[in-house]
């Protein structure tokens, strides 16, 4: 619960360890759901992960689990898509690419691989609005805007369905929630996590962006506009009616760190004052694939200079640095950041990595002081539906990049952005 001023408290928590199913998912949400009155609150807001799909029959029932970001099966369906649209002009409406992350990929596999349960489905929705219909018992829950332009589905400027992807896919619009921010008594439609992230930790200009590793990574800013204008390489998905979330995403963060720890698991993992010079590796972190800023649907991860005096630790220096070095690639698209605050328990915990993070962007980062930003940032969203305006929090002291190694990571920046170039086949000329 949180109150006028959004201060966090120690929250609800239920595990649930990267759960698809949706009957479970919907079920840990319950018991946490138990543990505060919400019928005593004067609104209800929510974050929730963005991107997923699920199909429901007649009844309301899921008919497939939640397909999300990291369901890499439409890579083939992705490239369909791109042969039959021109993915500059979807990019430009929808501030998505065509990618196995939204779901015009998803749906287009759903049609192909599995076309019974592809007819059958009355409804797409993504969890939320799943979770909402069952707690709430309203089958016709509205998905956010916010919610709905992470689909890729959605037109950047109608606030609707995209209606030549909808032509395309074969999908109507009646199998779809409708789009609204309007609250269902007294429970807003949840919003994208990472845009509750950045307002929770109060990045909400161009020039203040939030570097986020948790499960996954994302650098990104917050601000108004009333013409969203998509960049080459980036995402720009709506907050709402007058305010954008721009930037790159990457699929290896916290789960690579996870992966780390299991394959290297006997590893010394002190990195103290090493640099990229003294490992000789070079690591292209796209183990989970790409999304930003090639989002080539079929990458996978490299590395290049192994030999037999290759160490455990060597390994994971060059897979920290190499994240690094995919943040640098999407912060040179964004030129107008200035500040970066670093969020997300992946990146937070590991002081080492944070002070990889620092050298190899070249730029101060500064530690969030903000336990569950996206959570404080539904909370402060909701709270300026109500009226009530929250002040941003301070971040902390900020971790500088060391001078002494700068030019050992500007050289391996440029060999990792060979590698990546020879990997997934993309010009970086």
């Amino acid at each position: 619960m949180f109150e006028e001023e959004a201060r966090e408290r120690d929250p609800a928590k239920q595990d649930y360890a990267g759960e698809t199913d949706a009957a479970r998912l919907v079920d840990a949400v319950r018991a946490v759901v138990r543990q505060y009155d919400a019928d005593d609150a004067d609104a209800v807001g929510a974050s929730c992960f963005g991107h997923s799909l699920l199909a429901l029959d007649e009844r309301g029932r899921p008919l497939t689990p939640v397909l999300g970001w990291r369901d890499t099966r439409s890579a083939d369906a992705a490239e369909w898509l791109a042969r039959r649209l021109d993915g500059s002009a979807i990019h430009a409406r929808t501030g998505c690419h065509l990618h196995t992350s939204y779901w015009p990929a998803k749906l287009a596999w759903l049609a192909s691989s599995e076309p019974e349960v592809f007819r059958s489905a009355r409804r797409f929705v993504s969890f939320a609005e799943h979770l909402y219909g069952e707690l709430l018992d309203d089958d016709d829950v509205p998905i956010s805007v916010s919610l709905a332009s992470g689909t890729g589905l959605m037109n950047l400027h109608t606030l609707d369905w995209d209606d030549e992807l909808l032509d395309t896919l074969g999908v109507d619009r009646a199998r779809l929630p409708r789009i609204a921010d309007d609250p269902v008594r007294g429970w807003f439609p949840a919003l994208l996590d990472g845009a509750c992230s950045n307002v929770g930790s109060g990045c909400r200009s161009r020039e203040r962006a939030a570097l986020m590793v948790g499960t996954s990574g994302a650098l990104r800013t917050v601000y108004e506009t009333e013409t969203p204008m998509p960049r080459a390489g980036l995402f720009l998905y709506r907050v709402d009616a007058r305010r954008v979330v721009e930037g790159g995403a990457l699929s290896d963060g916290g789960n690579l760190y996870h992966w780390l720890e299991g394959t290297l698991s006997a590893a010394e993992w002190e990195l103290g004052e090493r640099d990229p010079d003294s490992h000789g590796l070079t690591f292209v972190t796209l183990l989970g694939g790409e999304r930003s800023t090639g989002w080539h649907p079929h990458a996978k991860g490299s590395i290049h200079g192994l030999t037999f005096d290759t160490t455990a630790v060597d390994i994971r220096q060059a897979a920290l640095e190499g994240v690094g070095f995919r943040f640098a690639e999407v912060l040179e698209l964004m030129p107008e950041v200035e500040e970066i605050v670093a969020t997300g328990g992946a990146l937070l915990k590991d002081a080492d990595w944070c002070q990889i993070m620092a050298d190899a962007l070249a730029r101060p980062i500064a530690p969030s002081r903000v336990k569950e930003a996206s959570l404080r940032g539904a909370a402060v969203l909701t709270l300026e539906r109500l009226g009530v305006q929250v002040p941003d929090p301070e971040a902390g002291t900020a971790v500088e990049p060391r001078r002494d190694a700068a030019d050992a990571y500007r050289a391996a920046h440029e060999r990792q952005r060979e590698l990546y170039r020879v990997a997934t086949g993309a010009d970086t000329s």
